[in-house]
């Protein structure tokens, strides 16, 4: 999956699957918050902080469903999809989804540690909400963003200033010890695993490759004495090194036999 480059193979959705999904469950969960079992679902899919005697181990997935009103809900709803939906439509909705809940319970895990020793629990899907705002900055870092619906502001500035601004609130509130309501190290939490994820994708890091790229190296350092280069010349001739690294980049490094790692060994001057 190119990060880089749009998906959309049906054309572009307003509504795409994983949106619509996302959203019907989290306004399903909050109608079940209303009703009188709504405390228990409450107390049980929350995150809690460790140490409380409350957490469990499938929190850092619930608490993204679960919702403090219906405001909150709403707003988190409405960025999913203003955010979202053209992530969906370029990835694809097997590669958003994913992306969702590895930023989700990503940021789950940095609040955990954030909040070691509070008495709150955490909830919300707005860490992996602000992983999607993330992916959106770095996607599309020209786009104009109207805040408030009136100043345009590109969307890498923007970015850049919601991270800044729940950086200094989440030091502020641990400093003061407000007790906020606010997961501001779970929303940072979400943008640091959006970034970390997408920057790996991106990269479309693998085993072969960066092993290419060390014998390329390796090859290009120079022989520092003449009897080492005699020695490589003479058990490994430049035609074998081609045909091993053509090996390498058709079936990958573990396709080689033990002659052949040992013949590449030679070659990059490590014997």
């Amino acid at each position: 999956m190119n990060y880089s480059q749009p998906y959309s193979p049906g054309g572009f959705q307003v509504m795409p699957p994983a949106i619509k999904t996302i959203i019907l469950v989290n306004v399903a969960v909050f109608l079940l918050q209303l009703t009188p079992f709504g405390d228990a679902i409450s107390a049980l899919g929350a995150l809690w902080p460790l140490g409380s005697g409350n957490f469990r181990i499938w929190q850092p997935v619930t608490y993204m469903f679960l919702h403090g009103g219906g405001a909150h809900l709403f707003f988190n709803m409405f960025a999913l999809w203003m955010f979202g939906a053209e992530i969906e439509n370029y990835w694809g909705t097997r590669q958003f989804n994913m992306y969702y809940f590895v930023c989700g319970i990503g940021a789950a895990i940095i609040n955990l540690v954030a909040t070691i020793g509070d008495p709150y629990p955490t909830v919300g899907a707005s860490g992996a909400i602000y992983g999607v705002l993330l992916a959106f900055g770095m996607m599309f870092p020209d786009r104009y963003i109207f805040l408030y619906f009136l100043f345009p502001v590109k969307a890498k500035y923007f970015i850049a200033g919601y991270a800044l601004i729940e950086f200094i609130s989440g030091l502020g509130s641990r400093s003061m010890g407000s007790g906020s309501n606010i997961a501001h190290f779970a929303h940072l939490g979400g943008m640091l695993i959006g970034f970390i994820f997408i920057s790996i994708k991106r990269a479309e890091w693998s085993f072969s490759e960066l092993l290419d790229k060390l014998v390329s190296i390796a090859k290009k350092r120079g022989r520092p004495r003449l009897h080492q280069q005699k020695k490589v010349h003479s058990t490994v001739s430049d035609a074998e090194i081609n045909e091993i690294l053509d090996k390498i980049s058709a079936k990958g490094y573990d396709s080689l036999t033990k002659e052949e790692r040992q013949k590449l060994l030679k070659a990059s001057g490590k014997t």
